[in-house]
């Protein structure tokens, strides 16, 4: 509960009227001020702990950290593995995808390197997706576009690279019917395998 303090105060009246008194009434007017002292300003408090002596550093507060949790019988474990199987899941879905692309991309390099006429393959799909996309064609139709148009080797070396454009392009690939379904079993069955 806050303590109260009372301050007395006057006021001196004179004999011109005031608050409807009467002009004769003049003397002092008592009236009592009080103030609370929760709205006084209070000195700041510091949070958190008391401070040590000599605090330790964060690298030596994880190095004894550490140091508990291994007495404790604990391991530090930096990635998840299966017990049953601690050699498989070392790659992702994703990563075994994009290889998977990478290498039906190199195959079809080989083969429209042999014969060049197929790559007329890829630019009727181009043609036939811009078709149906209507106004509004998706990025990566253009961005295809704009590569077929360059010449052959840089295309091939394009398809065969591991630059992230590469990679993002190759999961629209307008090279559908460039291989085989052999050819192509035969990559998905080496990323089977």
């Amino acid at each position: 509960m806050p303590v109260e303090r009372s301050i007395l105060a006057a006021i001196s009246f004179t004999r011109k009227p005031f608050l409807n008194l009467e002009p004769s009434l003049t003397g002092i007017a008592p009236f009592i001020v009080t103030r609370y002292d929760k709205y006084m300003k209070k000195p700041e408090q510091k949070r958190g702990r008391p401070r040590k002596a000599n605090p330790m550093t964060a690298a030596e507060r994880m190095r004894a950290y550490r140091q508990r949790k291994k007495a404790a019988g604990l391991k530090n474990v930096r990635r998840w593995e299966p017990e049953d199987h601690p050699f498989e899941g070392r790659y992702s879905d994703h990563q075994i995808l994009d290889a998977r692309s990478l290498a039906l991309h190199c195959a079809i390099a080989r083969k429209i390197t042999r014969d060049a006429a197929m790559l007329q393959i890829a630019k009727d799909n181009l043609e036939r997706w811009a078709k149906k996309a209507g106004r509004h064609p998706p990025k990566y139709l253009q961005e295809w576009q704009t590569i077929l148009k360059r010449p052959w080797p840089e295309i091939a070396h394009f398809i065969c690279s591991m630059s992230d454009d590469a990679i993002r392009l190759r999961s629209s690939s307008p090279f559908a019917g460039i291989l085989s379904d052999a050819e192509r079993e035969r990559v998905y069955a080496a990323f089977r395998a």
